[in-house]
């Protein structure tokens, strides 16, 4: 076997990565499952699935879009912040510039869209 066949063989999936990755996010900014179910769009069920590895978003599927907003939130706060603790109390606090609490707007596609968007236009400032 070659190296390039040893690589495509090993490489795990978009979708083993995305359900992985945004599981790892959540425990990080230590978001309840009840709270990851509603910003995917998933079932409180189908999360605890996610969690144990016996369900993979899909890249068909809203939930996919979903999930990589979710991902990116915590992407953007660690590169700003650098420190968990520090991120999970900004998802907390209550913030001017979004007219509310991140972890509150981020149940709606409308809020998470609008807290990715302030991040990313933070992350441009550092």
């Amino acid at each position: 076997m070659t190296a390039i066949e040893q690589q495509t063989e090993t490489k795990p999936d978009a979708n083993t990565v995305l359900s992985k990755a945004v599981a790892r996010a959540a425990e990080r900014l230590d978001v309840s499952r009840g709270l990851l179910a509603r910003v995917l769009g998933v079932s409180p069920a189908t999360v605890t699935r996610l969690y144990k590895g016996s369900y993979l978003l899909e890249q068909e599927r809203k939930e996919w879009e979903f999930a990589l907003l979710f991902v990116r939130v915590f992407r953007s706060l660690d590169s700003i912040l650098g420190d968990e603790s520090t991120a999970r109390k900004w998802l907390n606090s209550e913030n001017r510039g979004l007219n509310g609490r991140p972890i509150e707007l981020i149940r709606s596609t409308e809020g998470l869209v609008r807290v990715v968007q302030y991040l990313d236009a933070s992350r441009g400032l550092v």
